[in-house]
This record gives structure tokens, C-alpha cells and sequence, in this order.
């Protein structure tokens, strides 16, 4: 690569100022819309296996392809263009679905008695967490839109306002950065909904894990960090430094996390992320952290790596939130680890309520205390049994704090002034969690829905109006149906699926293939048809490589 291509490469993913929050809201509408268009094929026309991946392929990819390129500028079209037919379709039947019926799920009162009689057995309250569609849709749309964007942005089809800003601003790219770590912090914690007594296990043993399984991680970014300088490839060194890059700050946060497990028990998950927020805001308005950032020469390590080293607070703010809004997700109902982790804070102060063999309802939190039903038991019951209702309410609520956080501070101008992907100030957290929120909400409320069930959502006795339980009995009976209605992975789409399976693996390939196209062809001067068929070409193959792999896990992290 000549050094006049390298600069005039550099010189077309800089000093970009973004664009507006509303526009990349509109742009992102696209990625509901598309799934509500495949919901709605789903439930109103007969499957077509032979063709199902192509027809994943152009419902579920070509909209997110499409959303950052040719419509970019027009993103409310795009909208529509997906949901007029998906208004057409809905006025077909809908397939039969095998769904069980309420009247099916009635609560037993033998059953009551049967778990209030298993209530003296002192097994550890282990539950087991079934997948949860939305999430997988979230995340997998958010990691496909991260691999358009990542080589979409070297071409000129992809307009400047979208591509990354140097210092202030809000851009789809800037917010791919944050969502990612945001969606990290969702999926980890599944290990705490399922044993909240993990926090108080030994530091050390849970500190020797998880760095063997970010190691990989972590020698990935050297790696980049090598053949990034070996290559000569384009780089923008204010994005995190000289020498640091995502894949780093990606491998030391699950660390940082671990060390603030003895924080977690006395403190709300959520707060503990506001306060790291709060907290690096201060240092980098009054700790001259910022001012270090905008203005230091490179002349150390340090400085030299400023960006990555400065933002991993954030970052860090980020993945707690993110963590907090996966025990509200993930669990069978928002307040079962805020409850479980009040038991482990106050373990006296919290004893288990006693239960009448006669009573109608179960404790509100719909999750036995942890000295309630064995193991095997509780894996039964709670293995179907998600309240997305009210899941869907709590995060509804969190995500109207976020927005009205976000635009608190842009009105008293607490940040800097703007959103900072550089600095990760806190309008740009306040942002990410808002954004991702919303989003996440939006894929939950899209599924219930289209894909409504009475083993999703809260039941309630038609006497007492007191939330009841299915008969235990009744969920083994009815798995098989589930499984036959939605497939496997609940309701989220095959290919969605695959990709979220393999998604840190897809990544990597994705970052690879980049690199290899953009050493091979003179992206920055192709014509928008080229750069398509390359961006089609491209996304159509990783999507693919997802659905070849779909029923293995390549990389477990």
C-alpha cells in the first residue's frame, strides 16, 4: 500500500462530526422492521426449508446492508417499504401454532402443596436459563450491523455522517462501539441469574477463570497490534491509542467486572455502573483527564495510548449497565436477583415466606428462595416459565430514565458539552444504555407480539386475581409444543440464531476479511454499485459461515 493511498485513506475515516441522535434512531428503525416483515412471513405463510436461509438472508441482512448505504439518507422510506407488506400479511390468517391454552396452564393446588412440602430441602436455588429470543435477535442484529459498518465505512456509499467522530458527536459507528460492550455485560450475567451466590464465591478462583478465557482475547489484540504496524494498513490512532485497540479494552473489562463482585452484593448492579459513570465524568472534567486526552503529545506508553487506557472506565460503566439489564432479562421474572441479592447482602434479615399447602399464589418474584425446591426440580419449573410482560414493563421504565438522563445532561451541558465516543464521557454512556434499552424492549414487544404465549407472560387467578404458577407437570407437558412452535432457540429467526452462537468468532472473521479486502481493493475510489455487490458479497458470505456452523459453538467465551 503506497504511503499517499495510506494517508488519503486515513484522511477519509477522519475528523468526521456525526450526525444526529434521531437520525440514527431512524436508521436503526430498519433492524424492528425487518424483524416484524420475518415474523410476520413466519406466522402467516407456510415454511420453506429448502429455501429458508436465502430467505433469512434477505429479509433479516439486505435491510441492515441497505440501512447504511443507499438509505441512509432516506431511512424512514426503508421503514416503510419493510412494514407495508408486513401490514398486508397480517391481514392473512395465522398459521396454526400449537400454542398451549391457558385454561391448559390453570395453577394446582396439589402442586402447591407438593413444592410447599419440598420447601424444607436446603439445595442450592441453581435455575436454568432458557434461551430468550428477543435478546438473541438483539444481539445478532447488533453484531451483523457491526460487520457492515466495519467495511462498509471505507467506501463511499457510506456517508461520512455515520462514520466515527473524531472527538465529539454521535455516530451509528460511534454507537456500535458501546452497544457491543453493552451486549457483552447482557450475556454475562447469566452465570449470576443462575447462582446470584456467585458473587460470594473466592475472588482468586473466579480471577484465574475468567483471565484464562480473556487471554485469547487479549493476544488477539497484540496480534492486530502487529500486523496493523507490519502491514502499514490505515489506522486512526485517536480512536484508542497507538498501540491499544478494542479487542484489549474488550479482554480487561470481564476482569474489572470480577473484581467488583464484592461490591455487587451491598450494591445494586445499576447503581454501581451510575457511579462509575459519574465518578470517570468527574475525572475527565476535573481531573484534567480530558484536557490529557485532547492535548498531550504521544511521548510515552501512556500518552501514546491515552484513548484505550482513559476510556476503559467508561467502558466498564457501559458493561455494568449492560450487566444489570441482563439480570432484569434473563431471570424468570426483573426482581429475582435484585431479590436474591438483598438474601445474600442481608441473610438474616430476609427469611423465606412461609407458604399455606391451600394457598393460591406464589411469592411475587415467581422463583423459589434458596432454600427451597432441589436443583432438579427448580430446573424444571423455571426452564419455561420467563414473565416477559412484566420484563418488557421494568425495562420500558429503565429505558425512559436513560433518555431522560441523556437529555438532562445535553441540556445543562454536563459532559463537555456533546456526546464523546472518544472520551466515553457520560452522555455518551447515557446514550448507549438508552439506545440499547430501547432496542432491546423494542425485539421483547415485537415477540410477544407475534409469538404471544401463556408460558411467557404473567398468569393471574381469575378469583383472587393473585399471580399463579402452571402446574410443574403441565410445563414438561407442553415442552415438546414450544419446541414444535417456535424451533429451536424459541422464536428467534434460524440465522439469527447461528450468529449469535459463533458471534466473537464471526467477528474476528469479519475484522480479517476487512483487512484483506481493503489491502486488495481501492475501496475509497469504488462506485456505489461496486461497493454493494462487495458489501452483498461480504455480508451474504459471513451470514453463511454463521448458518454452516449453526449447530456447534466454535469459541466459547
Amino acid at each position: 500500500m503506497s504511503d499517499d493511498y495510506k494517508a488519503s485513506k486515513e484522511a477519509f475515516v477522519s475528523g468526521m462530526t456525526g450526525s444526529s441522535i434521531g437520525h440514527i434512531n431512524l436508521v436503526s428503525l430498519a433492524s424492528l422492521a425487518s424483524i416484524a416483515l420475518h415474523s410476520a412471513v413466519r406466522t402467516r405463510l407456510p415454511p420453506t426449508k429448502p429455501l429458508q436461509f436465502t430467505g433469512e438472508a434477505i429479509l433479516l441482512v439486505a435491510p441492515l446492508i441497505a440501512s447504511v448505504t443507499v438509505f441512509a439518507n432516506a431511512p424512514a422510506l426503508l421503514s416503510f417499504i419493510l412494514l407495508a407488506p408486513t401490514v398486508l400479511l397480517l391481514l392473512l390468517p395465522r398459521r396454526e401454532s400449537g400454542t398451549p391454552l391457558p385454561s391448559t396452564l390453570t395453577h394446582s393446588r396439589a402442586s402447591s402443596r407438593d413444592a410447599s412440602s419440598q420447601a424444607s430441602s436446603n439445595s442450592p436455588a441453581v435455575i436454568s436459563i432458557p434461551p430468550l429470543p428477543a435478546l438473541t435477535t438483539y444481539r445478532s442484529h447488533m453484531l451483523l450491523l457491526t460487520f457492515i459498518c466495519i467495511l462498509a465505512v471505507d467506501f463511499p456509499v457510506f456517508p461520512r455522517s455515520l462514520a466515527k467522530c473524531e472527538t465529539f458527536g454521535v455516530s451509528m459507528m460511534d454507537l456500535g462501539v458501546g452497544s457491543f460492550v453493552f451486549s457483552q455485560g447482557v450475556v454475562s450475567a447469566i452465570p449470576l441469574v443462575k447462582n446470584p451466590a456467585h458473587l460470594t464465591e473466592p475472588l482468586l478462583p473466579k480471577l484465574s477463570s475468567v483471565l484464562r478465557k480473556c487471554s485469547p482475547i487479549l493476544l488477539l489484540g497484540l496480534l492486530r497490534t502487529i500486523s496493523v504496524k507490519g502491514t502499514e494498513y490505515p489506522e486512526h490512532v485517536t480512536e484508542y491509542g497507538v498501540y491499544w485497540n478494542f479487542f484489549i479494552t474488550l479482554a480487561l473489562i470481564p476482569v474489572l467486572q470480577v473484581l467488583l463482585h464484592p461490591v455487587m452484593i451491598h450494591l445494586p448492579i445499576s447503581l454501581l455502573g451510575v457511579v462509575i459513570a459519574i465518578s470517570h465524568q468527574l475525572a475527565l472534567s476535573m481531573g484534567s483527564l480530558q484536557a490529557f486526552v485532547l492535548e498531550a503529545p504521544r511521548v510515552g506508553v501512556i500518552s501514546a495510548n491515552k484513548e484505550g487506557i482513559v476510556s476503559l472506565t467508561g467502558y466498564l460503566a457501559i458493561h455494568l449497565l449492560g450487566l444489570s439489564t441482563g439480570t432484569l432479562v434473563l431471570a424468570p421474572t426483573p426482581s429475582y436477583f435484585r431479590r436474591r441479592r438483598q438474601q445474600l447482602a442481608h441473610p438474616r434479615a430476609t427469611p423465606s415466606r412461609p407458604r399455606t399447602p391451600s394457598s393460591d399464589s406464589d411469592s411475587d418474584d415467581g422463583a423459589p428462595s434458596p432454600s427451597s425446591a432441589p436443583a432438579p426440580a427448580l430446573a424444571l419449573a423455571h426452564e419455561q416459565r420467563r414473565e416477559n410482560d412484566k420484563t418488557a414493563t421494568e425495562l420500558c421504565s429503565y429505558a425512559v430514565l436513560w433518555w431522560v438522563l441523556l437529555g438532562g445532561l445535553k441540556l445543562f451541558g454536563i459532559g463537555g458539552g456533546d456526546v464523546s465516543r472518544r472520551l466515553v464521557n457520560l452522555q455518551y454512556i447515557a446514550w448507549v444504555a438508552a439506545y440499547n434499552t430501547t432496542f432491546l424492549l423494542g425485539y421483547l414487544v415485537l415477540d410477544l407480539a407475534f409469538f404471544p404465549s401463556p408460558l411467557s407472560t404473567s398468569i393471574y387467578s381469575p378469583t383472587s386475581k393473585l399471580k399463579v404458577h402452571p402446574d410443574p407437570d403441565t410445563l414438561k407437558a407442553t415442552r415438546h409444543l414450544r419446541g414444535r412452535e417456535l424451533g429451536v432457540g424459541g422464536s428467534a429467526p434460524a440465522l439469527l440464531d447461528a450468529v449469535n452462537r459463533n458471534g466473537l468468532v464471526l467477528f474476528l472473521l469479519a475484522n480479517v476479511t476487512t483487512g484483506l479486502i481493503n489491502l486488495s481493493l481501492p475501496t475509497m475510489y469504488m462506485s456505489d454499485a461496486s461497493a454493494m455487490l462487495v458489501l452483498s458479497l461480504y455480508g451474504f458470505g459471513l451470514s453463511a459461515v454463521a448458518w454452516s456452523c449453526r449447530h456447534r459453538r466454535l469459541w466459547r467465551f
